[in-house]
């Protein structure tokens, strides 16, 4: 069924009067009759009607309302102010029969009886409405039958029906001097040709910005991008080199600009990262992480945080939750526009557009061209300034400023100045080194939710309840036992497990658990230094067992990054050969190491990325990996990206590492940092497994 606007529609008039004519007061009418009966008890069949009829219609009026280019600002303004009081109506005629909220659903059908009803209301509105026709057949999603919905997502549903509709005018167009023009190819082109900088330009950021919480501190480039979110920018593609800070970047950005709730999709091995890294830049902020089919997702949280492979399953509901900002980690994981993920991604940021008007729009990659500059497309697409084949509304009106067509010498270049003032930001490391230390160790949590991850953390209790076992045993064997004793006893249980383990040959120890843990990393930790492969150039893992070091080298192989290896069964010139391919072929970007044998002796400071797959038992084995790059010659800051699995006794281990470390730190530099008591790691950790058991 089509319709055409009549002359007469709703709109002030001057001297602040209401033009009572057109759609909106039919809808006025209308709400209140359901509204009054909604007072009398349950509403009737007609009235459900009624209900979902005012609702499409409410949407479809705001849709226009926002998008109308003959309509003045003013116009729009009290247009949608309107709507909103009738969408008031709506929301609290549905607190009183929760039957009613159903109906507010885009996905729910409508019968021969609303469609009817639907015109009756147009043409008392004043509409022209043309013949109506059969529904169209509807396609059938791929992913329904993969959709999930979270009994905590139903919830706030339940809570607030209704989003606060967003009253701020749309960007619309100015001139169309450029509309019969191809532009997406002359803009992807004029990156090939090079010229300046591939940065916008920032503001000054504050002598004192006050933006971190107490006791974290942002970098000068970091506050740099602050500054100009609070002056109003809103779409950054973000294409800092990795270990400069993005997320904590997006994070204060989010906050500055209330752009709550906030979606984050980033790839599975940075996502509990992501939650750490929100308790640190904005505690004042909850976080929930979606796994599986969000079970125990909070939907009421500030931030939701979700990975790509989990997409299919919730897009349904993240459509509608009402998002203020998103943000795409690793947003060169969209680049094929065919894929499931991509589309996913940019249904929900097209959708996130819809209900807001100026959102915060943030894609974070080291990397967003890989093969063409046509890989820009999907990112441009996501930030909203380009659609399917043309530029969107805020890159148009910058490209006719211009005054030049395709056809001019001199378009290239000002297009691409164009693009990049819409908010492409890009620091080196070696650009902003003033602002980094030397060498420095980052944690990434990885979630272990697969079947590997499962059974170590049941072996984890296992061995917990062997210990709890033989400390009551000792207990019943020396009763009474004072407080006293009991550190004593704990400590006594631990080494009897530790010389066993080291003894045996056979069963779960602690030894043959942090070996699993390495392998259920292993993927994870190959992923992300392919990651920084792609994006910085050359990088070295470091793993103890050599079935970790194989499986890395068999996901470089499948990403189509050449690697070398160094291990402890390698010849002299063996070695040495892979240590020169490395140092001197552009080519091999990847350098896969033994923690024991590749941990001292070795210069690869053509590498500033070390990712520490495995955890040492000692600091010291640990700084020794970590200095085969940072050495003389070294000319950028150094970074160790730790793999830490979440929530398993992996994340202890590195705790009291850490704590050796600063043991060292006392001892030789004269550090007064907090030392752990002496005793090896391996014991410390079954300690810490018994007296966490113990509560």
């Amino acid at each position: 069924m089509s319709r055409t606007f009549a002359p007469s529609r709703s709109r002030a008039r001057k001297g602040g009067t209401i033009d009572n004519t057109g759609l909106i007061p039919v809808l006025a009418r209308a709400v209140r009759e359901v509204e009054t009966a909604a007072g009398r008890g349950h509403v009737s069949p007609a009235g459900r009607t009624k209900f979902q009829v005012i609702a499409l219609l409410v949407r479809e009026e705001r849709a226009r309302a926002k998008t109308d280019e003959d309509m003045s600002e003013a116009d729009r303004a009290e247009t949608l102010k309107r709507l909103d009081g009738v969408a008031t109506i709506l929301a609290k005629t549905a607190a009183r029969d929760t039957s009613l909220i159903a109906l507010l659903e885009t996905s729910v059908p409508t019968s021969d009886a609303a469609r009817s009803l639907r015109r009756r209301m147009l043409e008392e509105a004043g509409y022209e409405v043309g013949q109506e026709q059969a529904p169209a057949p509807v396609a059938t999603d791929p992913l329904a039958g993969r959709q999930v919905m979270p009994v905590s997502v139903r919830a706030r549903q339940l809570a607030n029906p209704f989003l606060a509709p967003d009253l701020r005018p749309a960007p619309s167009l100015t001139s169309r001097r450029l509309a019969n023009w191809e532009l997406l190819g002359p803009l992807f082109r004029s990156f090939e040709q090079g010229g300046s900088v591939t940065s916008m330009p920032l503001p000054e950021a504050p002598a004192r910005p006050r933006w971190a919480p107490a006791g974290q501190t942002l970098m000068h480039h970091q506050a740099q991008l602050i500054e100009s979110v609070v002056r109003g920018h809103r779409t950054f593609l973000l294409a800092d080199e990795p270990g400069l800070g993005k997320t904590a970047q997006s994070l204060i950005a989010a906050s500055v600009a209330d752009a709550y709730p906030l979606l984050a999709v980033v790839p599975n091995v940075v996502k509990m990262n992501w939650a750490r890294e929100v308790e640190q830049w904005t505690p004042h902020r909850r976080a929930t992480v979606i796994h599986g089919d969000g079970a125990d997702l909070d939907a009421f949280a500030d931030i939701v945080i979700v990975n790509y492979e989990v997409l299919d399953r919730h897009s349904g509901w993240l459509r509608t939750l009402g998002f203020r900002g998103m943000v795409v980690d690793e947003a060169h994981f969209i680049k094929n526009l065919t894929s499931q993920r991509s589309k996913l991604v940019l249904q929900l940021a097209a959708s996130l557009r819809e209900r807001t008007t100026d959102p915060l729009l943030l894609a974070l990659t080291g990397t967003p061209v890989i093969n063409s500059t046509e890989d820009f497309k999907a990112i441009w697409q996501f930030l909203g300034w380009i659609d399917d084949s043309r530029p969107r509304p805020a890159l148009m009106n910058e490209l006719e400023e211009i005054g030049l067509t395709p056809a001019d010498p001199g378009f290239g270049r000002a297009a691409r100045e164009a693009v990049i003032d819409l908010g492409i930001v890009r620091r080196r490391k070696i650009d902003v080194a003033a602002d980094l230390p030397a060498k420095r160790v980052v944690d990434l949590p990885v979630e272990l939710d697969d079947d590997l991850g499962r059974s170590i953390k049941q072996a984890e209790r296992e061995l917990a309840q062997r210990l709890v076992s033989r400390y009551r045993a000792l207990v019943a064997a020396r009763k009474p036992v004072s407080d006293i004793d009991r550190p004593a006893l704990i400590r006594m249980v631990a080494e009897q497990e530790l010389e066993e383990s080291r003894a045996a040959k056979t069963g779960e120890n602690i030894f043959t658990m942090v070996r699993k843990i390495g392998q259920a990393k292993a993927a994870l930790a190959a992923d992300y230094a392919t990651q920084l492969a792609r994006s910085v150039g050359k990088v070295v893992l470091f793993a103890k067992h050599i079935d970790v070091m194989d499986q890395a080298e068999a996901i470089f192989a499948r990403r189509d990054i050449r690697s070398i290896s160094i291990r402890g069964d390698q010849t002299a010139i063996a070695r040495q050969r892979e240590v020169d391919a490395f140092m001197t072929d552009p080519n091999v970007k990847a350098a896969v190491c033994s923690l024991t044998a590749a941990g001292v002796g070795l210069n690869l400071q053509v590498a500033s990325n070390v990712v520490l797959a495995e955890l040492s038992w000692t600091a010291a084995e640990q700084q020794q990996a970590i200095d085969r790059t940072h050495r003389i010659g070294q000319g950028e800051p150094v970074t160790a990206w730790r793999i830490i699995a979440a929530h398993t006794i992996d994340a202890k281990i590195a705790e009291l590492v850490d704590a050796k470390a600063s043991l060292a730190a006392r001892a030789l530099d004269g550090d007064d940092s907090e030392v752990a008591a002496e005793g090896s790691v391996q014991l410390d950790a079954l300690i810490h497994l018994l007296t966490e058991a113990l509560r």
